[in-house]
């Protein structure tokens, strides 16, 4: 399903739920009618994240990819909660791979976890393993990195359930949408298959923001520069090789600014005189050190 597909679902779910005179826990337990369905492969997370962000409506992002489901919840624009049932994604396996829980603790908290009934940040604080503080910012993060590992899914089944869930979380953080969306891109590894989404080399991009949408994004000053690069002259070639940062870096964070409508595609520029017409098709760049940086 493309994004315009993809919008008009979730549209269609979000007048669905605000046509409902029902109280809101009779939406809760009927919100499951109310779904967007599609594959990671036809419609990349970025869409479909802006899509819902777009609506603001709350809702259970379900993504299921060999015999592994990760949720993301979100509420008001933001991302409340995440979790995995890859016992790596646990809190647990966040702060042993983060280096805060050494191996031994690692296991004695585990075996405490087991055998009792305590949450695994309370047991962390109780038995003084971790100050508070510490245990809401590696919350934070293993949550941060539950959906950021999302971006690296390039297939697999996803689910958008509209309504209001009940968590067995008690600890909900809220990390806006926007930079959820463009922090994601910009730590996704394959930068070919994203640029790919941008058109040819000669599309040419024009700017469509406000400055005020920029603000919770949170773009550094590199990024900033190359948005304010975008001009509607510039080729999609010239931005990414000319760009602040590497031609990589540059292609994601394009992307990025078109899946956010901070720029627009306006067309392609004409070729000049006597030059054979380019080859159709999306940019093909190698990220190398050195030589030709795009092909085709």
């Amino acid at each position: 399903m493309d994004s315009s597909r993809c919008n008009s679902s979730i549209r269609a779910c979000a007048r669905g739920v605000a046509g409902r005179t029902v109280e809101a826990a009779t939406l809760t337990r009927s919100a499951r009618n109310f779904q967007y369905r599609g594959e990671l492969a036809e419609t990349g997370l970025p869409e479909i994240l802006y899509s819902i962000d777009r609506f603001q409506v709350p809702g259970v992002i379900q993504a299921e990819r060999d015999g592994v489901v990760k949720e993301v919840h979100l509420k008001e624009g933001r991302v409340v909660h995440a979790s995995s049932s890859d016992l790596k994604d646990s809190l647990g396996g966040f702060l042993r791979r983060s280096g805060l829980l050494g191996d031994e603790a690692y296991e004695r908290t585990m075996r405490m976890r087991a055998e009792g009934d305590r949450r695994f940040g309370v047991l962390l604080i109780e038995e003084r393993i971790l100050p508070p503080s510490e245990v809401y910012r590696a919350i934070r993060e293993q949550v941060e990195a539950i959906v950021w590992s999302l971006f690296y899914w390039d297939e697999g089944a996803v689910t958008f359930s509209i309504g209001e869930f009940e968590s067995a979380e008690r600890v909900l953080i809220g990390l806006p949408m926007r930079q959820v969306i463009f922090q994601g891109i910009r730590r996704a590894p394959n930068a070919k298959a994203l640029v790919a989404r941008l058109g040819r080399k000669d599309a040419v991009f024009e700017p469509s923001f406000e400055t005020d949408d920029l603000i919770e994004i949170g773009l550094e000053a590199a990024e900033y520069g190359l948005l304010r690069r975008v001009d509607g002259q510039r080729t999609l070639y010239e931005l990414c090789t000319e760009g602040p940062l590497s031609p990589a870096e540059n292609a994601k964070a394009l992307y990025a600014f078109q899946v956010l409508r901070l720029i627009r595609k306006v067309g392609v520029v004409e070729n000049p005189a006597g030059e054979p017409p380019p080859r159709q098709g999306p940019v093909k760049i190698r990220f190398k050190t050195g030589g030709d940086l795009f092909g085709g």
